[in-house]
């Protein structure tokens, strides 16, 4: 997804001067590109996390169109201050490009993992948060975040993540888009589970259940709409997300659900509230929390 981000990034700043991109020392082997290209238009602004976003906010007060990229905890953990007061409280037209959704940078550990970011920024008013779960999806939202003034957060993955989305398919902020179809359970994903949510649809088809998957590259706003038809169809209802099953995919969802006083069959996937203390890449983490193995489900 990092390499899609670029390329596109790089197709719009051709056509727009206003674009600049800005690090806090990160990225090697994926940003040279723009910065060969765009020399004037490329910061590298060292380890100093508060500062960039500092410097971001006065580049979009100016009038110019800021891309901020960094792994996921320290583009808006370690600058949470900056984050919700320069970028946020002030409405600058700043993105933030957060990489290695949940727990990509296995071996790192929790100081580099990901997975409480969803429900910090929905948290944050004035901010619209995009976790696309494919490179389709990227391009897409690259391209919609360009077009829409104000702060975001793009959540991506960085483990060459294939195309589900089919070619040609438009991405918008605020909508879901349905990739199967399905009237026995639907399964909802967003960001970098959207492989592994499609690999589950189709083991679940061989066994005569019919899935429908969603993808909610959108997590703000939220495509409530989408929640409300499978309410009013009574389809049950499960969320797949590398992320706390605290605020992020699977808490907004339930929101939609509470409010709407039905009562339907409904589950969460996740990381169940706790921080890794395994040692391993990503698949490793992905197995010791459960996030492998497809949940049971019975239509009757």
């Amino acid at each position: 997804m990092r390499t899609t981000f670029v390329k596109t990034l790089i197709e719009l700043a051709r056509k727009d001067e206003r674009i600049f991109l800005l690090t806090p020392d990160m990225g090697y082997s994926v940003l040279e590109s723009f910065r060969d290209e765009f020399p004037d238009r490329f910061l590298n602004t060292g380890i100093a996390e508060q500062n960039t976003i500092g410097v971001a906010a006065g580049l979009a007060l100016t009038g110019k169109i800021v891309y901020v990229y960094s792994i996921i905890p320290f583009v808006i953990m370690r600058c949470f201050e900056q984050v919700r007061l320069d970028l946020a409280y002030n409405e600058t037209n700043v993105k933030l490009v957060g990489i290695g959704a949940g727990m990509t940078y296995g071996p790192l550990g929790p100081s580099h993992h990901g997975i409480e970011d969803i429900a910090i920024m929905r948290a944050i008013p004035n901010m619209t948060v995009l976790g696309p779960g494919d490179p389709i999806e990227t391009s897409e939202l690259i391209k919609r975040s360009y077009e829409n003034e104000g702060p975001m957060y793009i959540r991506l993955g960085k483990n060459g993540e294939p195309n589900i989305n089919s070619e040609g398919t438009r991405v918008e902020i605020g909508k879901s888009i349905q990739i199967t179809d399905g009237e026995d359970l639907a399964l909802i994903s967003t960001s970098n589970t959207l492989e592994l949510a499609k690999q589950w649809v189709d083991e679940w088809k061989e066994e005569g259940i019919n899935v429908q998957l969603i993808s909610m590259p959108s997590m703000k706003p939220f495509d409530k709409n989408c929640i409300d038809e499978l309410i009013a169809k009574k389809i049950p209802i499960f969320t797949i997300e590398e992320h706390n099953i605290i605020g992020g995919l699977g808490s907004a969802v339930a929101e939609i659900i509470a409010e709407s006083g039905q009562s339907m069959k409904f589950k969460r996937i996740g990381i169940n509230d706790t921080f890794s203390h395994h040692i391993g890449n990503h698949n490793y983490q992905r197995e010791k929390f459960g996030l492998l193995k497809k949940p049971n489900f019975s239509n009757e």
